[in-house]
């Protein structure tokens, strides 16, 4: 069968880099599978690029890599991490790693890269830029993880956290964003809200999504990656 590799990164589309790192697994592997899964990442931004890395258990096991390095040049060590559904992750030792492996069956082993040089602690590799959030009683306390273009906010909260707090389809939540209280309504999917009123749903990847239908959502409400969020049960 033959390998397959993903790349992730915030080179840009117009970076010449791009088509050099798949031409260096090309020759090292000319029957390798390559997929740009994002070069589009915001420059240097951990916490959109391990957001986008959380989707690659969406893809097949393989050998998934993502540049997006703020410590580029430091001692910051290059880090090969195994995930225990198989896969190979490959990247800086900054964090942008870690939440993907909680869609791929956690870390197996970690190890720096020179030759696959000595086997890591994970306890020694750096913290992933987001915690995962927790319910507490009637509270959710989140954090934004990343935007898309479409002006909807994703939020660092699992699906099972979300199972396990309870709200039903059509049951009201209260968002606590930046001091502004928006109450909005938890449903399957935009048309069951009426064109631009907000809704909060689970999104593809295994994350909660906050948006409004046909309408930008960080356009009525400026939210900022980073920003932190609380929901409770109305």
């Amino acid at each position: 069968m033959k390998p397959l590799i993903t790349l992730t990164s915030d080179f840009g589309v117009q970076s010449q880099g791009i088509g050099i790192m798949e031409a260096v697994a090309l020759q090292i592997n000319p029957d390798a599978q390559i997929i740009h899964l994002m070069h589009g990442l915001p420059d240097f931004d951990l916490l959109y690029a391990a957001r986008t890395m959380e989707t690659i258990n969406y893809v097949p096991v393989g050998y998934h890599v993502c540049v997006v390095d703020p410590g580029v040049g430091t001692k910051r060590k290059p880090i090969i991490i195994k995930a225990g559904r198989g896969d190979y992750l490959i990247g800086p030792d900054n964090g942008v790693l870690i939440p993907a492996t909680r869609f791929l069956g956690g870390i197996k082993k970690s190890v720096e890269m020179e030759e696959f040089g000595k086997e890591l602690n994970p306890k020694e590799l750096a913290k992933a830029p987001y915690e995962e959030a927790e319910a507490k009683g009637n509270e959710i306390h989140a954090t934004v993880i990343s935007t898309n273009k479409f002006g909807s906010l994703h939020l660092n909260v699992m699906h099972e956290v979300w199972d396990n707090f309870n709200v039903k389809f059509g049951n009201l939540v209260e968002i606590s964003l930046k001091k502004k209280k928006i109450k909005m309504p938890f449903f399957e999917t935009f048309g069951q809200v009426d064109k631009g009123k907000p809704l909060i749903f689970k999104d593809d990847y295994g994350r909660v999504e906050i948006a409004l239908n046909q309408g930008s959502f960080i356009k009525k409400y400026p939210i900022k990656i980073g920003d932190d969020a609380v929901i409770r049960k109305v």
